[in-house]
């Protein structure tokens, strides 16, 4: 399961190389690092990761307990609840914001009519109309596309007057070997225009991750950013305190957009955004309690229960493969010959038969997809896999979920040839071929006539030759 959200944020490099302009994919670049998924030309870059992502009220309780300073403010659940709590805080002015994993939710527009998931009011009373529009409602949004996302909770908070809003995050970049600070002047917006606009806009101050942050290092960002001298030294302590949480937790990002100096003289993280390393899911067991799976991909869920790394795409031909980089040369080679992915799925070194089945009832049960696929690619090389254990579970997913549609394998490696042997002694409608190249090929051919079969109402039965 070590690359599982990973794959989501793969899916997602490869939307923006299909939508932004190579200039934008350089600032991105610019400012994640070569750690984030693009290389210094706007490319992807293998690196397998998992991120988990919490809400901003989540996130925001953690600031706190650190003792980083943030606005006053609590979730709410209910419309009654968003305005006892806007009575509570005493504020004049209170801002609702609608809780959601993915960003953008301020562009959002809710099924209820209402746009923007973040709305000034001026009373508790508005506070419970403006939340009785979120709450329970679908919000639809530009990163989500056609998807949409329940608000399940609102945060209810006062609010600040900003004299100067700033964007500071911290991450880890490859080039740096460790830990980095990362800041620009220009905060509360997209920091990869930012980038794009003027690459001299973003600072970055290296961590020696043994020796830790010192607090020169954090006051000499604070004054390349342009935080006024009265205030760096605060400014400083909240990033000191930052880093110390993206240590504790064992973070991936801390990103707070914008850090703030208020008309009052304080210094304050207005929004926060932080992603942890699933890997340390055995002991951030505080952390990993609070994933909200009502906001994940259902096909997300389904393969973490079994460990089975899986992304959904947009294609027809469903994916088996065991490894990353094997299953990237997949999705590749199945677009070369002019074929599309339906998924990307890698089942891993060790998957057991168990895990072999469940990957095909995920690829074939599929909601989104499992009307236009048109066929199956299996691809296994077997060093620490067993190739006789990929087609056990082959066959008897094939056999239990009564698939229809044509299945292509590919095998090598380790007990290849008992595999060979169980596959055709099954009788089963499955295609082998000893060619990589050959077997992409071939499953783009069987779906194209699969697909010509649907458009013309036509049914077909597949037999192999004799």
């Amino acid at each position: 399961m070590a690359a599982s959200i990973f794959y989501s944020q793969l899916l997602a490099a490869a939307t923006l190389r299909s939508h932004l302009p190579l200039p934008a994919l350089r600032a991105a670049t610019q400012v994640l690092g070569s750690s984030g998924l693009f290389n210094n030309h706007g490319l992807q870059v293998q690196q397998q990761q998992r991120n988990l992502s919490l809400h901003e009220y989540m996130s925001m309780e953690l600031l706190q307990e650190a003792g980083v300073a943030i606005p006053k403010g609590h979730v709410a659940k209910s419309p009654d609840e968003a305005f006892a709590i806007a009575k509570k805080l005493g504020s004049k002015d209170v801002v609702i914001k609608a809780q959601f994993l993915p960003g953008g939710k301020g562009k959002g527009t809710f099924e209820s009519g209402l746009k923007g998931g973040v709305k000034i009011v001026f009373s508790p009373e508005e506070a419970k109309a403006v939340s009785s529009q979120m709450i329970g409602k679908k919000l639809f949004m530009k990163q989500t596309g056609e998807k949409d996302r329940i608000c399940n909770q609102v945060l209810v908070c006062e609010r600040r007057y900003p004299r100067r809003e700033y964007y500071f995050a911290i991450t880890m970049e490859r080039s740096f070997q460790g830990p980095v600070l990362i800041g620009s002047s220009q905060g509360g917006v997209n920091i990869e225009d930012v980038a794009a606009a003027s690459s001299d806009a973003i600072v970055k101050e290296p961590i020696d991750i043994v020796e830790g942050i010192k607090k020169e290092q954090a006051v000499r960002l604070k004054q390349k950013m342009g935080f006024p001298s009265s205030v760096v030294d605060s400014a400083a302590e909240n990033m000191v305190k930052l880093y110390n949480l993206f240590l504790k937790y064992d973070a991936t990002m801390v990103e707070i957009n914008p850090m703030v100096e208020d008309s009052d003289g304080a210094v304050l993280c207005m929004d926060a955004k932080i992603n942890f390393d699933s890997n340390s899911s055995y002991h951030q067991k505080k952390i990993f309690d609070l994933q909200d799976w009502t906001q994940e991909d259902e096909r997300d869920k389904d393969a973490a229960k079994t460990d089975i790394n899986y992304i959904g795409l947009d294609g027809n031909i469903g994916c088996l493969v065991n490894g990353t980089g094997l299953a990237m040369a997949t999705v590749d080679i199945i677009k070369l010959h002019g074929g599309t992915p339906a998924n990307f799925l890698d089942v891993g070194g060790g998957a057991t038969v168990h895990q072999v089945t469940e990957a095909f009832n995920l690829i074939t049960s599929d909601k989104v997809m499992v009307m236009t696929r048109l066929a199956i690619l299996v691809n296994i090389f077997g060093g620490i896999m067993w190739c006789y254990v990929i087609a056990q579970g082959i066959v008897m997913a094939v056999k239990d979920l009564e698939i229809k549609i044509p299945i292509v394998v590919w095998l090598q490696g380790t007990q290849v040839d008992d595999a060979k042997t169980q596959i055709t002694d099954s009788r089963l409608k499955i295609l082998a071929s000893d060619d990589f190249d050959e077997a992409a090929k071939m499953v783009v051919k069987l779906s194209e006539i699969v697909n010509l079969a649907k458009q013309t109402q036509v049914d077909m039965k597949f037999q192999l030759p004799i």
